[in-house]
């Protein structure tokens, strides 16, 4: 049985709660455009806050040679726990606000003049409820996450499904370096740079077995991932030391869709701004 406290505060920051209940009060505030924030309402939903989440991580060293390809598990477990604290923590600020979840969230990384082993993780996001008071949170009972727009959340819906969370998966891998003869011998051709091919594919594998094994955990009822995005970043290691970032938003079934409604027919749109 789960644990989950549906009150808990942990980890919010001093005027956190203050700010929450200005928004329970009825004033909400959302980083949604106009457009999205029209097609959240469309949905059936209302935004009742922006919600935040932040932790400040020292990411720990850990050596790697120079001629050998390899995860630096060290680095890849930091940049995981470093998010999913801040992820927590947006969460539970949706939870002070009864919110059924989050969308339209931004995971950022933020590095100041503190030191070069330090950063702050963000995860922002508008926290949304269900008008008809139909609950549509997680299977663990949080509010579900999403990286999902207005836009996106409220077509996804229109289809029958709905999103019960955000998924990632990191891997920060050393690349090797080439050795001095193999660069000479390549000088000048047209050549598969096979150590490095191999070394990225690997990386990127890693992340997106993680975020699958993440979505499979939540429960059977996940259909699949949408809106997946691949990250690299460097994040100031150097430039053989590359992370890998997939993230993504599970869906599963509506159950609130009643056994023989008919969905509305979605028109596509040509977007010419492109």
């Amino acid at each position: 049985m789960s644990t989950y406290d549906p009150k808990s505060t942990e980890g919010l920051a001093a005027h956190a709660s203050e700010r929450l209940q200005m928004n329970a009060r009825g004033l909400f505030t959302s980083d949604l455009s106009v457009n999205e924030y029209l097609c959240v309402e469309k949905a059936g939903f209302s935004p009742v806050g922006l919600v935040v989440g932040s932790s400040i991580y020292h990411v720990g060293y850990q050596f790697a040679g120079l001629r050998q390809s390899q995860e630096l598990d060290v680095l890849s477990q930091a940049m995981y726990n470093a998010r999913e604290l801040a992820m927590t923590r947006m969460e539970e600020e949706a939870d002070q606000l009864g919110a059924d979840g989050v969308v339209g969230v931004r995971l950022d990384i933020g590095r100041y003049e503190w030191g070069a082993d330090m950063a702050e993780f963000i995860a922002v996001g508008t926290a949304i409820k269900h008008k008809e008071g139909r609950l549509h949170r997680a299977p663990n009972g949080r509010p579900f996450t999403s990286d999902l727009s207005g836009q996106a959340f409220w077509t996804l819906m229109q289809t029958g499904k709905r999103p019960v969370g955000m998924v990632m998966g990191s891997c920060v891998y050393h690349v090797a370096h080439r050795g001095m003869m193999q660069s000479l011998k390549q000088t000048g051709q047209n050549v598969e740079l096979s150590q490095y091919t191999q070394a990225l594919y690997d990386a990127r594998e890693l992340a997106m077995e993680r975020m699958q094994k993440e979505a499979e955990a939540i429960g059977d009822g996940v259909l699949g991932i949408v809106e997946v995005k691949l990250h690299e970043n460097s994040h100031g290691w150097g430039s053989h030391v590359i992370e890998f970032f997939a993230l993504g938003t599970a869906v599963v079934a509506n159950e609130h869709v009643s056994e023989g409604m008919t969905l509305p027919e979605i028109t596509p749109v040509l977007d010419i701004n492109d």
